[in-house]
């Protein structure tokens, strides 16, 4: 079997000059996830500098490094470690025949991905190849694209952005043939003008497109007309996705369980009835955006539709874990991994459709939502109306961005407001009992994930 890459090849793609012969079948910057046989990449940061952690590294069983100042070990030397690992994508993508699928979205765009991936691995066995966790920012993609094998038949990238500009040099990276926007919210809005200023950044995806390439784009949104004017001068195809008459790929049908969904989708001249192995309307835009891109990629959408009911378990974005309390086992369902206000609507209508078990309570641990802006307290007291309507018993409130949703609902239902992920894990171990269903959401930087971890930790069920 072919490394993915060997001394000679890196020193060419980056024009830096070999000291050693290895042979990589990885490529990393983070010396904790050498696992054995990579290539280290010693990037330069603000915080740290990889060259520190070449031993750490190396005995974690790196096979060589890449590096912009000489070393004792075998190595590629470059003026640039940050452009070198751009230049390695670039090599990487222009000697792989895959059709390339880049996907972004205020919401979504993990999701999305990780429904790619399986669902191409039905069509593709062992030929698919995806960003790995949300690697979708300046370093994230070209790492990814580094990591491409040189035979596989597709590649899905994620790709995010918070400023003006940098989807566009992203996309130019990936280059992608099919580019998919999932949706358009007000995400990041601390550095937009409005909600119109982050869908024209989203638009970006699609001055990447190949000659021949397609855009995918959501039907329901608000900004789809101005979706289309980005994408038109860039795609030979435009197709778009919804649950509203209209759309090219189009859910006629849908019926919406607590773990759940059951649709029947038109996709063009096509009818398939499928189940998501994932609750909540906004799964079901999901969906219907990868059998767009199933079918734009020539796949097999009654295989797609067999991978989206086995979609499950994803950490941080809807895994749903049973967990002991003293009183007997409850439902953790985890979308700890971030928050804006779309996604905290949607991951409450999830909750709020779930019937708990006997005596059971539908509970939530909040977290603060970041990069809001001037109308972070705005955004934040709006949520009221969905932790309302979702009919939660109780609610814990992590950060001081939270305080306008605290008194927002005073007075309507038990709230505790806290200042940080520990003062929570201390609420929830008193309050959380036999059947609840408990949902924990917030920034990925407030660190929530830590409370479910803790939960799942506990002796008992996990």
């Amino acid at each position: 079997m072919m490394p993915l890459w060997n001394a000679s090849e890196i020193a060419l793609a980056t024009q830096g000059v070999a000291n050693g012969n290895f042979d990589a079948n990885g490529v990393t910057f983070d010396s904790r996830e050498v696992v054995g046989g990579e290539v280290f990449v010693a990037l330069k940061g603000e915080a740290a500098d990889g060259h520190d952690f070449l031993p750490q590294a190396m005995a974690r069983g790196a096979s060589g490094l890449l590096v912009s100042q000489p070393v004792d070990y075998p190595h590629v030397l470059v003026a640039d470690t940050s452009a070198a690992l751009t230049a390695l994508a670039v090599a990487a993508r222009d000697r792989s025949p895959a059709l390339r699928i880049g996907v972004t979205g205020s919401v979504g765009k993990t999701g999305v991905k990780e429904a790619l991936r399986l669902a191409l691995g039905r069509f593709a066995p062992d030929a698919v190849h995806a960003s790995v966790k949300s690697y979708n920012n300046h370093t994230g993609v070209p790492l990814s694209l580094a990591r491409m094998p040189r035979d596989c038949r597709f590649g899905v990238f994620e790709m995010g952005m918070n400023h003006a500009g940098e989807l566009a040099a992203l996309t130019q990276l990936v280059r992608p043939h099919i580019a998919i926007v999932t949706w358009v919210a007000s995400a990041h809005i601390e550095y937009f003008a409005d909600e119109v200023a982050i869908a024209d950044a989203k638009g970006e995806i699609f001055q990447g497109l190949q000659a021949g390439g397609t855009a995918i784009l959501p039907y329901d949104s608000a900004h789809r007309d101005r979706l289309i004017v980005h994408a038109r001068p860039y795609a030979d195809r435009i197709i778009t996705f919804g649950l509203e008459r209209g759309a090219d790929v189009v859910a006629e049908r849908f019926v919406l369980h607590p773990d759940c969904s059951c649709v029947t989708a038109r996709i063009g001249e096509h009818r398939l009835t499928f189940k998501i192995g994932m609750a909540g309307r906004h799964w079901v835009g999901n969906a219907l955006a990868v059998l767009a891109a199933i079918h734009a990629a020539g796949g097999d959408l009654a295989l797609a539709g067999l991978a989206l009911a086995e979609l499950s378990d994803l950490p941080g974005r809807g895994q749903r874990l049973r967990v002991a309390t003293e009183t007997g086992p409850a439902v953790v369902i985890d979308e700890s991994y971030n928050a804006n206000p779309a996604s905290m609507a949607a991951s409450l209508a999830v909750i709020g459709e779930i019937t708990p078990a006997r005596h059971g309570r539908r509970l939530a641990i909040l977290g603060a939502m970041l990069e809001l802006g001037d109308r972070s307290d705005e955004f934040h007291g709006d949520l009221a109306q969905h932790v309302v309507a979702a009919g939660l018993s109780a609610i814990i409130l992590v950060g001081n961005p939270m305080k306008p949703l605290a008194v927002a609902l005073a007075r309507r239902l038990d709230v505790r407001h806290v200042a940080d992920a520990a003062a929570a894990q201390t609420e929830i171990d008193r309050l959380l009992a036999a059947d609840d269903v408990l949902l924990v959401k917030g920034s990925n930087s407030l660190r929530l994930g830590d409370v479910v971890a803790a939960l799942k930790g506990r002796e008992g069920l996990s």
